[in-house]
């Protein structure tokens, strides 16, 4: 492999043959769109009105977001998200005051019942002391290739691990349980280093905090991150929080399918995780809010006064006419593909994002988002003719992570912090009740025809 000063990799030019063989591609590979509802074919898993194709049964979690009359009409409503049949709203606002909500969230997911006292805190000592990666292995995997994004890095910590369990494809429950566990206690420590060495790779000073048995995954998140290991209690809670609204969402996302999809097949693990990983990694799943960070310092650019309903709209108005920003013709984080009137992860969120503001001195900022809010859904639903939308949890938390002192790197490594929990309940809930490979029906719509021999071609 050959590489240049600058770290490129010759082998990964575009060369004239590439273009050539991407031309000859395309030739052959169009698909016309109208087959696509000739076949009745459910892109994306959705039926026309948007609703998910139902393809398996859960315990885990539920979204509410919308009720169908008998004519199968859909009616907007406040979204619900539950947890093992608890609503989420009651997750953060029981756990107010107190340490480890996340953990409480986790062991609520995993186990169907909310912890006593005494399961809470053997719990998380069960967590802490796994909180631990073998002997030089930030040396040896974490900082062996060039860190250049944290969940690549972070797919191959955990690929790697896989190499250092002497059980490693042992599917019994107690044994994925096990795995899942140290996997969660591992999650924000990978987080942590792979950026930590990402930032060394482009000449910054290297600094690492091992965790601390008494900390919470918030408490030590923010504690490894920062050079100092200084947070305060709003801080850590406030991240806490966010934690326990992303562990999971109902089953139906991307990365969760993704994991449920792979656990099917009976693989592993450190496989199965790492897939929903890289499902996560997509913009269009975990990338939101970084979107959504781009496009605020963007408006706060072109925005000479960010109080002023009529500039805003104007330039708002331009996105969507893709005349400004990205030139996509969106308005990042105001809408979602399940939630319809309001996303509750957001509704909960609203408080923790004032009172960090406050904290912070951010109340400009703050409401330069809320206008951006209010005004872009006005015209957001102007224009796709609708009565309700609502604001994404994402519109918010790229600006609470920016509070947090967070690099914008860590955003999507921190939503998997997060959502490992989930995942880890869905992968053990579909081992136990699966018992079938997922394996769904493709259409082939190529003309059969006669082989050539090569030489009448």
């Amino acid at each position: 492999m050959i590489w240049k000063e600058n770290r490129e990799n010759a082998y990964c030019e575009i060369t004239p043959a590439i273009m050539a063989l991407k031309e000859q591609w395309e030739k052959k590979n169009y698909i016309d769109p109208r087959l696509y509802k000739e076949y009745n074919v459910k892109r994306g898993l959705r039926d026309e009105d948007g609703r998910g194709v139902l393809t398996g049964l859960t315990r885990v979690g539920e979204i509410q977001s919308y009720s169908v009359t008998q004519g199968e009409h859909i009616i907007p409503q406040d979204g619900v998200l539950y947890y093992r049949g608890i609503d989420t709203r009651d997750l953060v606002t029981g756990s107010a005051g107190r340490r480890f909500a996340f953990e409480e969230a986790a062991y609520l997911l995993l186990f169907g019942e909310l912890p006593t006292p005494d399961q809470l805190q053997a719990f998380c000592d069960q967590l802490a002391s796994y909180r631990t990666l073998p002997t030089n292995f930030f040396r040896d995997v974490i900082m062996k290739a060039p860190p250049r994004d944290m969940m690549n890095t972070m797919q191959r910590g955990i690929l790697t691990l896989f190499c250092y369990d002497d059980k490693p494809n042992d599917i019994s429950l107690e044994n994925v349980l096990r795995q899942c566990l140290q996997l969660m206690s591992n999650m924000p420590v990978l987080a942590i280093y792979a950026y930590q060495a990402w930032r060394y790779s482009n000449g910054e000073s290297l600094f690492i905090h091992v965790p601390k048995e008494d900390l919470s995954t918030a408490e030590n998140f923010l504690r490894m991150l920062r050079e100092d290991c200084s947070y305060t209690e709003l801080e850590a809670r406030t991240l806490d929080v966010a934690l326990v609204l992303h562990a999971d969402n109902g089953g139906g996302n991307n990365s969760t399918f993704t994991n449920h999809v792979v656990t099917s097949s009976g693989t592993d693990t450190y496989s199965a995780i790492a897939a929903a990983m890289a499902s996560l990694k997509g913009p269009r799943h975990g990338g939101a809010n970084n979107k959504v960070m781009a496009m605020m310092a963007d408006i706060k650019e072109n925005i000479s006064d960010w109080n002023d309903d009529g500039c805003v709209a104007d330039y708002l108005t331009k996105m969507l006419n893709k005349e400004a920003f990205d030139r996509s013709g969106l308005i990042y984080g105001l809408g979602h593909a399940v939630y319809t009137k309001t996303d509750p992860r957001c509704e909960v969120f609203r408080d923790y994002v004032t009172h960090l503001a406050e904290e912070k001195g951010r109340q400009a900022e703050l409401a330069l988002y809320a206008n951006v809010e209010r005004i872009g859904k006005q015209l957001l639903m102007e224009r796709q003719h609708k009565s309700v939308l609502s604001t994404n949890i994402d519109f918010y938390s790229g600006f609470v992570y920016e509070m947090l002192g967070l690099p914008m790197e860590l955003y999507t490594p921190l939503f998997a912090v997060a959502r490992i929990a989930g995942w880890s309940a869905h992968r053990m809930e579909e081992l136990s009740v699966g018992g079938k490979l997922i394996r769904p029906r493709y259409e082939c719509v190529e003309e059969h025809r006669s082989y050539t021999p090569v030489e009448n071609r």
